[in-house]
């Protein structure tokens, strides 16, 4: 007698869902009462019915029929209610008939009553069913609130345990690592940041983090360049003074920290405790010196020795050859050559120890090797070399001396076709432009440097020929770095390659990012 979901519903324990036995003993219980009702109802309608239809228990019986109709609406829902409606009706219309005059038919009331059994069973079975439908949804709400709990509290442990890791490793690494909120005061600070700055997290959480230093090497402002969005990432070797008087050298790097959603959350200043490592690196960079100040002086010693010797050599001759004059002619000759050579090892050995310092501008690097490649021409096709251009075209400027970068191309070139004499060959001379460099290739097809040679081109005093100084690439790589830039070579047989790069200009770099963004927009 009508749906099961109500009953299972109604009768549902809150341990959990009811085993089939149960839930159909309680439906055969329920009808067996609801049928019990009914037969009771129906027997006592008769029986008082048959005393008079008029009286006080006929009509208390009469109207008793709603009992086993809202009971069976409350265990089934609106459609047992209905069917309860329906069987209420029959026995209240048998008796009404009985009961009744033939002339007259059915009372009008007994109608209205039936009506009512129907609306009755109907509502209150409706109402029913919403509040079981109410029960359904708060249960799967419940279930769903308990899944969502668990996986909250499964994420909270996650959550922890990488809180805890993350502390872990905080507290492990030996560089300094100091957070700040976007207001820029300190929210943490590691163990190793304590011991590098001699402070103690209660003491720096929240100030301000140039608060905690006597000096803080601009450590300030570069948070808050970072904080501002200006810039994302600030790498700084700089010097710290601790409130306890300490001086630490360190390189800090502070860079930004985001949330999900990209909302700046503050930032991170990871910090390095360089002091020790500076002073090996003077050190190193001491015994290079005096390694190359060696190296120098074996150089300039031979350089000189060997000229100094011919001169002696040569004026003791002119000593044994008085009146010899084409003997004297020839001895004098060679004086002169030696000392040429020595005034030429100086110098080249004054240009390598007294630089000029550049005058930077901005340089259009095409242009100074058109200059060096007409300057060279003559002196290639003497040697039968031919000179080849591969340039790249509207390459953007580069700040340089121009004179220094002549003198670095000249050489390269020169030194090129001297490889190349009495063989005959190709230079090419390219660019191009890539990774904010000017990039200049000058290649030939000479018999190449031997590996064994190719580590030391750029050392003081080393050079293949016999006429040359030694000093040519080393100035070379000197201008180069004085200009920020790298050279480097590769070379095999029949063919060798140095590759120079300089920076380009800053503002050349500023103003093509500004024409592609206007571009773009």
């Amino acid at each position: 007698m009508g749906s099961e979901e109500p009953v299972n519903s109604a009768i549902r324990p809150e341990s959990g869902p009811p085993s089939d036995g149960h839930t159909q003993s309680v439906i055969h219980r329920s009808v067996l009462i609801i049928a019990g009702m009914f037969a009771f109802l129906s027997a006592s309608l008769l029986y008082t019915g048959k005393m008079k239809a008029t009286t006080w228990p006929y009509l208390v019986f009469e109207h008793l029929y709603y009992a086993p109709i809202l009971y069976a609406a409350f265990i089934f829902g609106r459609r047992g209610g209905l069917i309860a409606a329906a069987v209420a009706s029959i026995p209240h219309t048998v008796h009404s008939y009985i009961l009744s005059p033939s002339a007259q038919g059915l009372d009008p009331n007994h109608t209205v009553e039936v009506l009512m059994y129907f609306v009755i069973g109907g509502l209150f079975g409706a109402l029913r069913d919403v509040q079981d439908q109410r029960t359904r949804d708060l249960q799967q709400l419940g279930v769903r609130l308990e899944d969502a709990y668990a996986k909250l509290e499964e994420r909270a442990i996650q959550l922890i345990n990488v809180q805890d890791y993350t502390q872990s490793i905080l507290r492990s690494i030996t560089s300094g690592v100091v957070t700040v909120g976007p207001d820029g005061s300190i929210t943490t600070i590691n163990p190793a940041a304590e011991r590098m700055l001699g402070i103690a997290e209660e003491e720096t959480v929240p100030k301000p983090i140039g608060s905690v230093f006597e000096v803080d090497g601009g450590l300030a402002d570069d948070v808050g360049r970072v904080l501002t969005g200006r810039i994302p990432l600030v790498i700084n070797e700089t010097e710290l003074v601790t409130r306890g008087g300490r001086t630490v050298h360190v390189q800090a790097v502070t860079s930004r920290m985001r949330a999900v959603g990209g909302r700046i959350l503050g930032a991170v200043v990871t910090m390095e405790d360089v002091s020790e490592i500076n002073a090996l690196t003077e050190q190193l960079i001491k015994a290079d010196r005096l390694a190359a100040m060696g190296q120098l002086t074996a150089g300039v010693a031979h350089e000189i020795r060997n000229p100094l010797g011919i001169i002696r050599a040569s004026v003791q001759l002119l000593e044994d050859r008085k009146g010899d004059i084409d003997q004297t002619q020839e001895i004098a000759f060679v004086i002169k050559q030696e000392i040429d050579r020595l005034d030429r090892v100086i110098k080249a050995l004054l240009d390598f120890g007294r630089p000029n310092r550049p005058t930077f501008v901005s340089v259009d690097i095409e242009d100074v090797l058109r200059n060096v490649i007409l300057f060279t021409s003559r002196f290639a096709r003497e040697a039968e070399v031919r000179i080849a251009e591969d340039f790249h075209g509207h390459l953007p400027k580069v700040l340089a001396d121009p004179d220094q970068l002549k003198q670095v191309f000249l050489n390269l070139v020169t030194n090129s076709v001297q490889a190349m004499h009495g063989r005959g060959g190709t230079i090419q001379i390219r660019t191009l432009h890539a990774n904010e460099f000017v990039h200049i290739f000058i290649s030939d097809t000479g018999p190449g440097i031997p590996a064994s040679d190719v580590g030391r081109i750029f050392d003081p005093f080393f050079s293949t020929r016999d006429e040359g100084t030694g000093l040519g690439l080393t100035i070379v790589h000197r201008i180069i770095d004085q200009h920020n830039g790298h050279i480097d070579v590769v070379s095999s047989p029949g063919a060798t390659t140095f590759r120079v790069r300089i920076p380009i200009a800053v503002e050349e770099e500023h103003g093509r990012k500004d024409e592609a963004n206007s571009t773009d927009r």
